[in-house]
């Protein structure tokens, strides 16, 4: 089976060489979703030509050193570029108050802003040295709130936590190997914790990422979204970019991910 799309700019060519793949009961049926995948990857390419036009050229960063107990200065843990960002994510899980899990303290920018809303608790995992005595310092200024840190790795760690009404994510990968594994492999750096977000939501509690989408969600991405929640919302927001900015985004917008339980 052959299917060949041509637009003014390139041309699309799909070759099914194994006749049993995409075989429902009909040739219609095969058809008619083959063509489907067609016309939405010609889509996505067309949409990718118009959001590079928006992108910024970035600074080349080659460096897959270990980050566990590396001592990072604040813009390599987060860029200010990011603030916006963290600022949505947090609403998206915090508004409505309860139990709190934030996965990485970071900088603790986003920690502070969840400590804006009208929170129960509030439990921290970080792993690095450097920044654990950062959140001691951070957490001085919070009284008598009930904020706890749990010192290690999520994988290590999250497992002997309970339930939560809203998880946030965003950590980075550690290593060459994570990186390699989680960032060029997957979707979504979060891929790999969705599972366990799963498994310490609430009903009815929230989940959020750094999404790696520009302004929509891939089919592929909904699909793994829903294998593990109930439902999802996206809201686009507006970025302002440094032209040498050092993360692997260069786009002027990216989509904010609430999942859900029911």
């Amino acid at each position: 089976m052959k299917r060949i799309k041509r637009t003014n700019s390139f041309e699309l060519v799909l070759n099914i060489t194994d006749v049993n793949f995409i075989q429902p009961p009909r040739e219609a049926q095969r058809n008619a979703v083959v063509n489907r995948a067609m016309k939405e990857f010609t889509s996505d390419l067309e949409s990718l030509h118009e959001q590079v036009k928006t992108f910024v050229p970035g600074a080349t960063v080659n460096s897959f050193d270990d980050r566990t107990q590396k001592a990072l200065e604040a813009q390599e843990i987060m860029e200010d570029w990011q603030i916006p960002v963290m600022k949505k994510m947090t609403d998206a899980i915090a508004s409505k108050g309860g139990d709190i899990l934030e996965i990485g303290f970071g900088r603790g920018i986003a920690s502070e802003m969840i400590q804006g809303y009208p929170i129960k608790s509030h439990t921290i995992i970080e792993c690095n040295d450097t920044v654990i005595e950062h959140f001691h310092n951070w957490k001085r200024n919070h009284g008598s709130k009930k904020i706890v840190c749990v010192h290690g790795l999520w994988q290590d760690t999250i497992d002997d936590l309970g339930l939560f009404d809203g998880i946030f994510f965003h950590t980075y990968p550690l290593n060459e190997d994570e990186y390699m594994r989680y960032v060029n492999g997957s979707i979504t750096f979060a891929e790999h914790f969705f599972e366990y977000a799963k498994k310490h939501l609430k009903p009815g509690g929230s989940f959020t990422y750094f999404s790696n989408e520009v302004d929509s969600l891939s089919r592929e991405h909904q699909r793994l979204l829903l294998k593990y929640f109930d439902s999802f919302t996206v809201k686009i927001v507006n970025l302002t970019m440094p032209e040498n900015v050092k993360d692997t985004w260069w786009a002027n917008t990216i989509a904010i991910i609430k999942a859900t339980n029911p």
